[in-house]
């Protein structure tokens, strides 16, 4: 038997383990936590001092006693749990569980798993960190609290299976107050006024700016008339050209937060797939005979840009071996983001020398993705910064002004390897104009009045969402993924065309939460929870006095609740159709998605339906149905025959209702990161969506 039993929580990353401490070491996986408060009962004592009940979590019995087993044959027990909050938590429980002292030098922490950090981290053992166990039971307890409380005051005047979480619940809030505000959102009418430029043959554009040296709005049709009639001619002469050198800096590396972002406009990945993939890269890949298995990323859950002195210094020799020293950044110190754990260093490759092209061969299609965007992220962030040329000119026409603006990449920098993406798509580009001076005329060969109206603020993409309460500083890296992932799993969202739209069900739950327990969906107070918890871990802060402050409000309103809540009954509405299957009517009801149609005759009859969403297309298979939209089981829409299952016709791209003009068969409408374009399921006919 090995003299030393190290126990971490999964077991890919045990066996990665293993093979870097040698013999004397055996290395068991936990499998996560093996204790925690009961779901059957509150499990929290709030008359003694909030005292947690903890058991063994069910199933987890066989494992605990394996672990029993091999902690009494060995000479000593490490606890290597992940260097975070809930890894401390968790070697905490472990301790308990295999009769461990706390206090003694039985935790062991890296934040990557390579062989020297595995070894290194031997070398320095300590004591369980009690302030972040603190912190991660404070955490715990108080969600226990608002969950266990408030969700069987909403089985009763709502619906049996209803909940609200503590973090969860601003999320769903900050998706309703967005559909709310683009549903009363009035556009209002704006001109803009473009040009097409000739110098001699050479062509550019601009557009309108003001008149006499003052910056101009165009509101109305009027106002561009206006501007219209006092140019004289299409000559314009160049008042004024500006040139400028502009630096623009490389992005930080990764953080949990913008790496969720960047994999979801970049990857199309969900935060919780980003999440499981990065997983996997950090406990270890098999890279062969000669490496082994080797963790290929730091630990992804934190909120720091920090880089330690060696990666940087690694990722700069790199960048001085295959850029040049033109492109070498210099070490940089990142400020420490205000109220930033700080905790670990950034979201990084553990090695620079493992660059994504000797990867691909090893890694999965969707390791490989993830891993070049963090390889690529954090080299790029130790680049030099890109330089550009910037020309903006000035033109005038009776004292009309149109300006017309271009750069040029004049050293790439960083961009060589890597430009950070956007929520709305925008390209960095390259927009040359014309050598033009000062005194010079040109011809505007074409001048365009162009009517737009202002848009009402986008609906949260999980990307934006992730950011939005990364701002407001709502939850913490390792809550982003599990409170999306929770929010639609309890039916309170959905998500349509990768956009969050709140569901009736939510938009009731919130507006009872919001009447009767306003702090939970009270966006300053869940910040000021989590900054109270940060504190805890800090040990500036006692978690009883903090849980003891929050339950002196929070009980008052459950008496409240429970008394003056009135019940709500979601009526069935009459679809005004009858059931195919018994002839009764048929109803709308509310689902876990929203509504959808069944027969009132229910139990009897159980026959339901989707309500289908027609798109105004004659099915092209049958001829007789019309297309319509559908969800996959995994929530993904397509679109179908309503004749479905005498017709099978499938599409996961909208049909739209004009034939090819090419060939008389399907367009459809593709959709990709450039945007949408009209293209024919049977000849190569593309051609541009109009906006």
């Amino acid at each position: 038997m090995a003299d030393y039993l190290v126990i971490v929580e999964s077991p890919a990353k045990a066996k990665t383990i293993e093979k870097y401490l040698g013999k004397k070491y055996k290395v068991k996986a936990s499998m996560g936590h093996v204790r925690d408060l009961p779901k059957s009962q509150m499990g929290v004592d709030a008359e003694n001092e909030f005292n947690p009940k903890y058991i063994t979590i069910r199933g987890k019995g066989p494992v605990l006693k394996e672990l029993k087993t091999a902690a009494k044959k060995a000479k000593r027990v490490y606890l290597a749990a992940d260097p975070d909050r809930e890894g401390e938590a968790i070697a905490w429980h472990l301790a308990h569980s295999l009769d461990i002292d706390d206090k003694s030098e039985c935790r062991v922490v890296f934040n990557e798993i390579t062989k020297d950090a595995v070894k290194d981290s031997f070398k320095h053992p300590r004591t369980i960190d009690m302030d972040r166990v603190d912190a991660q039971q404070a955490r715990r307890i108080l969600d226990r609290l608002v969950g266990y409380n408030i969700s069987p005051i909403l089985w009763k005047k709502v619906k049996k299976g209803l909940s609200a979480g503590r973090v969860q619940s601003v999320a769903v809030r900050l998706i309703i107050d967005r559909e709310n505000e683009i549903k009363s959102f009035e556009p209002e009418e704006y001109w803009s006024i473009e040009a097409d430029f000739l110098k001699e043959k050479e062509k550019f554009e601009g557009s309108f700016y003001g008149i006499d040296g003052k910056k101009q709005e165009l509101k109305t049709k009027e106002d561009v008339d206006q501007v219209l009639e006092k140019l004289k001619g299409k000559q314009f002469k160049v008042e004024k050209v500006n040139k400028r050198e502009r630096r623009r800096n490389p992005s930080a590396p990764f953080t949990t937060s913008s790496l969720q972002q960047e994999a979801a406009r970049k990857l199309n990945f969900r935060a919780r797939k980003t999440m499981m993939v990065a997983q996997q890269l950090y406990e270890g890949i098999d890279l062969g005979k000669k490496q082994g298995t080797v963790g290929l990323i730091t630990y992804m859950r934190t909120d720091s840009t920090r880089l330690s002195e060696t990666a940087q210094n690694e990722a700069l020799d790199y960048i001085t071996e295959n850029f040049g020293k033109e492109f070498h950044g210099g070490n940089k110190k990142k400020k420490k983001k205000e109220g930033a754990q700080d905790a670990h260093e950034a979201v990084r490759p553990t090695s620079a020398s493992r660059d994504p092209k000797s990867m691909k061969g090893i890694l999965s299609n969707d390791q490989y993705k993830l891993y070049k965007l963090i390889w690529d992220r954090f080299i790029a962030s130790q680049m030099a910064p890109a330089v550009l040329d910037t020309v903006t000119v000035h033109m005038e026409n009776e004292g009309v002004e149109f300006r017309a603006s271009g750069s040029q990449v004049k050293f790439k920098g960083f961009m060589k390897i890597y430009i950070e993406g956007t929520d709305d798509n925008k390209k960095e580009e390259n927009k040359l104009l014309p050598e033009l001076e000062e005194g010079m005329k040109v011809k505007a060969d074409a001048i365009n009045p162009n009517q737009h109206f202002t848009q009402p603020p986008p609906r949260y993409t999980e990307a934006r969402l992730v950011r939005t309460m990364e701002e407001l500083g709502i939850g913490r890296p390792s809550t982003y993924a599990p409170t999306l992932d929770t929010i639609q799993r309890r039916g309170y969202v959905a998500l349509d065309n990768k956009r969050f739209v709140p569901t009736e069900l939510g938009e009731i739950v919130l507006e009872l939460v919001r009447e009767y327990f306003p702090e939970i969906i009270d966006v300053k107070f869940t910040a000021k929870m989590e900054e109270d918890l940060d504190a805890i871990e800090e040990g500036k802060n006692e978690w009883v006095t903090i849980i003891s402050e929050f339950y002196q409000g929070f009980e008052p309103r459950l008496k409240k609740a429970e008394k003056e809540m009135e019940k709500v009954e979601i009526k069935d509405e009459p679809a005004g159709v009858d059931c195919e299957k018994c002839g009764h009517e048929m109803v709308y009801k509310m689902g876990r998605y929203g509504k959808f149609l069944a027969c009132s005759n229910f139990p009897d009859c159980r026959n339901t339906k989707p309500i289908l969403k027609k798109v105004g297309v004659t099915c092209p298979k049958c001829k007789e149905g019309e297309v319509v939209e559908r969800k996959s089981k995994k929530r993904r829409t397509f679109y179908g025959c309503e004749r479905y299952p005498e017709c099978d016709f499938i599409s996961w791209d909208k049909p739209i209702s004009r034939p090819c003009p090419k060939c008389s068969n399907l367009l459809v409408e593709k959709k990709s990161k450039k945007g949408v374009q009209i293209q024919c399921t049977e000849c190569d006919y593309k051609e541009e969506a109009q906006k």
